[in-house]
């Protein structure tokens, strides 16, 4: 096990540095500098490109970069908090996008497999077409657009929740962003829950197991359920990914200082660091991500974890 999880995660080391460098040179494509405000002169647009080293030569830029990235440093921000560091923006940041981010996922998955094995066992009732109603219209709307909805009709007309992000109420004002984000997740996890348990269900070895005269809940939490988690395993990495991503808007809507917020600040204002180090923690969450889902199948199946080793 030792060796299996030390080879996914040199791969994935050597991925984050990989985006790293095409970031890197996608940026340095872009027409235009950090200092192209009118109010400074040629004179002084040189003088701050020598200040911050972007007078050097790209590929002597891009080794002081990756240097100052093993020891932790992005750098420090251009424009808009200037000489401030970028990791000291991130640190009070990251943890806004992770919180929603999180508790958008586990009550998605934690509802989508619900649904999916309820649909599944009373296949075709009316628990089966409920859930698979409520799983299309969530699927179909995009975060926003309920986060809007959940705006004036929870926040506006009820008063319920707080429309606003609090920092001193960060659990109730982030109700509402973990609903949005939550919806989509609980969808797609409800629809592969139910394909992958009446796959189960249906196979020989269930039916086996019946005949032994096991009971429904024996059978579907220590026989089907293990082979379904397996397939909701799967898109576990690519949902939080797209949780993460796909907050940016979310996070405007309800003023949450996360890194969606301070990305499209950043994208305005052409710093480059922020960007750059912000791609890079969606590169982590991702590339983790993928890596925990390897440990995962390792944990669930052997069976991949042995086909994984080298001969």
């Amino acid at each position: 096990m030792g060796s299996y999880v030390g080879r996914r995660l040199l791969s994935a080391i050597v991925t984050v540095f990989v985006v790293a460098i095409v970031m890197f040179g996608l940026l340095e494509l872009l027409p235009g500098s950090p200092f192209n405000s009118e109010k400074l002169d040629p004179v002084q647009k040189s003088l701050m490109a020598a200040k911050y080293g972007l007078d050097q030569p790209v590929l002597v830029r891009l080794g002081v970069y990756l240097a100052n990235l093993v020891q932790g440093d992005f750098g420090v921000s251009y424009n808009i908090i200037p000489d401030m560091a970028v990791s000291d923006m991130l640190t009070t940041r990251l943890p806004v996008t992770i919180r929603i981010g999180l508790q958008a996922l586990v009550l998605g998955v934690v509802v989508g497999l619900l649904l999916g094995i309820l649909s599944a066992v009373r296949r075709r009732g009316w628990i089966d077409n409920a859930s698979t109603f409520l799983s299309v219209v969530a699927f179909s709307i995009p975060s926003y657009v309920l986060a809007l909805v959940l705006v004036y009709v929870v926040g506006f007309q009820l008063k319920l929740l707080p429309i606003r992000y609090s920092a001193q109420n960060p659990f109730e004002s982030s109700i509402m962003p973990t609903i949005s984000l939550a919806a989509y997740v609980m969808a797609v996890t409800a629809r592969y829950a139910r394909s992958e348990m009446l796959d189960c269900l249906e196979s020989d070895y269930i039916l086996l197991a019946r005949a032994k005269g096991l009971g429904d809940t024996k059978v579907v939490g220590s026989h089907a359920l293990r082979n379904t988690l397996v397939s909701i395993i799967t898109v576990l990495s690519p949902l939080l990914v797209g949780l993460i991503t796909g907050s940016v808007v979310v996070e405007q809507i309800f003023g949450a200082p996360g890194l969606g917020q301070l990305l499209l600040t950043a994208i305005q204002n052409v710093d480059y660091n922020i960007i750059i180090a912000i791609s890079l923690v969606y590169s982590v969450v991702y590339v983790g991500s993928m890596l925990l889902v390897d440990v995962l199948y390792g944990v669930i199946d052997p069976r991949i974890r042995l086909a994984g080793s080298p001969s």
